[in-house]
């Protein structure tokens, strides 16, 4: 059976949504999930999982949730080779250019830690509508395939 770790931070909620149906469809596919706030998660919690997640806010100008920085300062130096990865996150279009940029930062982060990309990046703009969730059981498929592809 497949693991998987679902992080998020929030503030509105959107992206607790974001965390909530992504793991409900990774659970509905089979895999054993567990689901943190990023505050009350190291990144070595990643470890014991073959999916790792993360479901970040955007904050203001582009910045990243500040209870979850020493998470993302810890994440580049954990070693989660043979580990899929993927990021999904709620922001807000009427930040234009710094629109949900913490999604691209934790999908770098990622690739520094030597995870691989199980999906691409997926964006929604504020609440999860019936889109977005569509667009997020797909994602949460993608990554499924793709660890299932890894652990051969």
């Amino acid at each position: 059976m497949l693991t998987a770790h679902v992080v998020f931070a929030t503030i509105t909620g959107n992206n607790e949504d974001v965390a909530d149906i992504v793991t409900e469809k990774l659970e509905d596919l089979g895999c054993q999930v567990t689901e943190t706030e990023i505050s009350q998660t190291d990144a070595t919690d990643f470890h014991h999982a073959d999916i790792c997640v993360v479901c970040p806010y955007t904050y203001d100008e582009g910045s990243l949730p500040e209870e979850g920085l020493d998470f993302f300062e810890d994440l580049p130096d954990v070693d989660l080779t043979g580990k899929v990865s993927g990021v999904a996150g709620s922001g807000d279009t009427f930040y234009g250019e710094y629109y949900n940029t913490s999604v691209d930062k934790f999908t770098a982060a990622f690739a520094q830690a030597g995870a691989t990309v199980g999906a691409p990046s997926v964006k929604i703009n504020l609440e999860p509508d019936q889109a977005a969730i569509t667009e997020l059981d797909a994602f949460a498929e993608q990554l499924v395939t793709t660890a299932k592809s890894l652990n051969k």
